[in-house]
């Protein structure tokens, strides 16, 4: 096996909002690269990334899939990621493990409402980013545009690094800014054709090589002092202070193009090596006591379950050590050892076996059989915890049942399956009505959920309505609340006494507690099970059962037995006491509502708003571009569910969307 050392190594992820080409892209970088010998289309259902039946079908990536190419002898991982909001969890797990990201924007639209939470994800994880403005041969598009709506909806400092040659129908080619040279791709043609740069063309490209050489300057201490001194930049210069900018995360190299017509996929090829990170260029990980060294103590984190009919596949990033067949490792999550039996570079849905795994790879193992998402895998002797991605707590339920009573364990298994391999599905039974309730990140994400149960275990499943999960918050609380947790049952007893405030938590947090107990009138270890006892009782709230949050509980005064107070008293005396104070405060029931962004002809405007205000709709936003509207209001969840089908009817089929979580607001009437 060819070892490439991890500074030709790039772990990127494709980010967009659903329908900018994302996939689109992937596709053409995997045919230009030699991976594929056939480019796969969306429409056509025959892309190599969206392999699953259902994504096929709907035309939209559901799951995130991992493969490798090599271009300019740098070997690419690339992870195709989700655009829809309902699997919005797939893309944190895949953030937390990639290195870089290319964010890829409709040179129509420019930031769109996934495109701002995608965004934000990333920032999270602080991976640097590129941005690929696509679609440029559409009608309506506008690089200057999408480069404003970057910097002002996101917050970003975008420095575009092309001039686009023509205009939507006509574009053909990019001007590289860095290079000077003029890049053409003719229809059907394979390589773009080299040109130099003439005429009105170089007028312009050189007038915005001169503002990219100042802005970069502003930003780059280094590339200010050559251009104090020179009046200019040298290419070299500028390349070396754009990857630093990048990986800095102080500003986003912006491309253009159009990946449907193969044109402008080449450049981005190169700025993918150029300016985004090698593993070696990223934080170390634990503690910053792991770097990329192959020949350091394994730390690998796993991100991705697949648990089908072949097998269960389990998808690790490497960040230190190497990880070879029969090797055994650590499950930090469990406190298990676990044998990796073999090891896999995985290509959508192939794979190929490798002798080993090396610091900086993406590789699924099979052998492990109870690593969850999120777990840590080290060596048994060097152990150490890495921060796992992020889950979002489920917002809409379905009730699921078995068609025949024969199905019904068939069914349990089935669904724990699904809860492994996407973490962001819960599985729970209802205490009041005995159902079984799927819950998960949308309407959407749900049907895709019962849909793989019919299909993939051949299940008849009857699905119920769905509803919204609300949450409880405190309006007005109590002060002084005292609790007596005393219990006598032979041997030794049980006794705590709190004293707690509960108030609203301002600021939108969800729970905070602290102590202003004095002169060791509860010692801290009880301070600690009384925090505990107070968490377990957010879990249901009086209102309806539903969780609890927006809390803020204070411990002021207790008191302690010598003999029969402890830990575990403290934490029931937390416990009840809170029920107790909630059951006494103001309780509001909360619900979830989502951010909606509607583009319609502008001729349906007046429908479109006339429905959103029956649906319990707030407009915040409404603008006017090209006889298109695009109107943002924010909407309860509840509202939404069918909203496609009766937008689609009352535009005839001009009317598209998109949500984003926009938290929860009081539930009024």
């Amino acid at each position: 096996m060819r070892v490439i050392p991890t500074t030709r190594v790039r772990n990127l992820g494709i980010l967009a909002h659903v329908d900018a080409g994302k996939t689109t892209v992937t596709e053409r970088i995997l045919f230009l690269t030699g991976a594929v010998h056939k480019r796969g289309e969306v429409h056509d259902g025959t892309t190599v990334t969206d392999f699953d039946p259902q994504e096929r079908e709907r035309g939209i990536t559901i799951s995130s899939a991992a493969v490798s190419c090599s271009w300019a002898d740098h070997r690419i991982t690339l992870i195709d990621t989700p655009g829809h909001v309902d699997f919005s969890d797939e893309v944190e797990r895949a953030l937390r493990v990639l290195d870089g990201a290319v964010a890829v924007f409709d040179a129509v639209a420019g930031v769109e409402p996934q495109s701002e939470t995608v965004w934000r994800q990333a920032d999270r994880y602080g991976v640097p980013r590129i941005a690929f403005v696509n679609k440029m041969d559409r009608a309506g598009a506008d690089l200057d545009a999408a480069v404003v709506s970057i910097r002002d909806r996101l917050g970003a400092v975008p420095l575009p690094v092309q001039l686009p040659i023509g205009r939507e129908g006509g574009f053909r080619g990019v001007v590289d800014l860095v290079g000077m040279r003029a890049y053409v791709w003719a229809d059907g043609a394979g390589e773009p054709e080299e040109r130099e740069v003439t005429g009105a063309l170089r007028a312009e490209a050189l007038r915005r090589r001169r503002a990219l050489e100042e802005a970069v300057a502003e930003l780059h201490p280094p590339a200010l002092e050559e251009f104090c001194a020179t009046d200019a930049l040298g290419d070299g210069t500028l390349v070396r202070a754009l990857r630093d900018l990048t990986l800095e995360g102080a500003a986003v190299v912006v491309l253009c193009g159009s990946a449907y017509r193969n044109r402008g996929v080449e450049p981005l090829l190169d700025a993918v090596v150029a300016y985004l990170p090698a593993p070696a260029d990223r934080p170390p990980v634990g503690g910053g006591e792991r770097a990329a060294d192959p020949y350091g103590p394994l730390v690998a984190l796993a991100f991705k379950v697949s648990a089908g009919a072949t097998g269960r596949m389990t998808y690790l990033r490497v960040y230190s050590g190497s990880l070879g067949k029969g090797a055994t490792v650590l499950d930090t999550a469990t406190g298990r050892t676990e044998r990796i039996s073999r090891v896999l570079r995985v290509q959508a849905d192939r794979t190929a076996e490798l002798p080993v795994g090396l610091a900086g790879d993406i590789v699924a193992v099979v052998g492990p059989k109870t690593v969850r998402a999120g777990a840590t895998l080290c060596a048994p002797g060097a152990p150490v915890v890495l921060e796992p991605p992020v889950t979002a707590a489920p917002v809409v339920s379905v009730a699921v049942e078995a068609r025949r009573s024969t199905d019904t364990d068939r069914l349990a298994t089935a669904l724990a399956r699904l809860a492994e391999e996407d973490p962001s599905l819960v599985v729970r039974s209802d205490p009041e009505t005995g159902q079984t309730l799927l819950s998960g990140m949308g309407e959407l994400h749900l049907e895709v959920a019962v849909e793989r149960l019919r299909r993939d275990r051949g299940l008849e499943v009857a699905v119920g309505r769905p509803q919204v999960a609300y949450r409880e918050t405190v309006v007005k609380g109590v002060t002084g609340l005292t609790y007596r947790h005393v219990k006598q049952d032979g041997g030794a007893g049980q006794f705590a006494h709190v004293v707690l405030d509960v108030e609203p938590l301002d600021g939108g947090g969800e729970f905070a507690f602290s102590s202003t107990v004095t002169g060791g009138r509860v010692p801290a270890e009880y301070v600690r099970a009384v925090e505990a006892g107070c968490r377990d009782a957010l879990v249901e709230g009086p209102l309806g059962g539903h969780p609890v949050t927006g809390v803020r509980v204070t411990l002021t005064d207790g008191a302690t037995h010598p003999k029969d107070s402890s830990e575990l008293a403290f934490r029931a005396a937390g416990r009840f006491a809170l029920r107790e104070a909630l059951r006494a405060s103001v309780v509001a029931l909360l619900e979830p509502v989502a951010e909606v962004t509607v583009t319609v002809p502008s001729d349906s405007v007046g429908a479109v708003l006339g429905d959103l205000a029956a649906r319990r709709g707030r407009v915040a936003d409404s603008r006017v571009r090209g006889g298109t509207s695009m109107v943002t209001a924010t909407v309860p969840l509840a509202e939404l569910f069918g909203y496609a089908t009766r937008l689609r009817g009352r535009t005839q089929g001009r009317g598209t969307f998109a949500t984003r979580p926009a938290g929860y607001e009081p539930l009024k009437g």
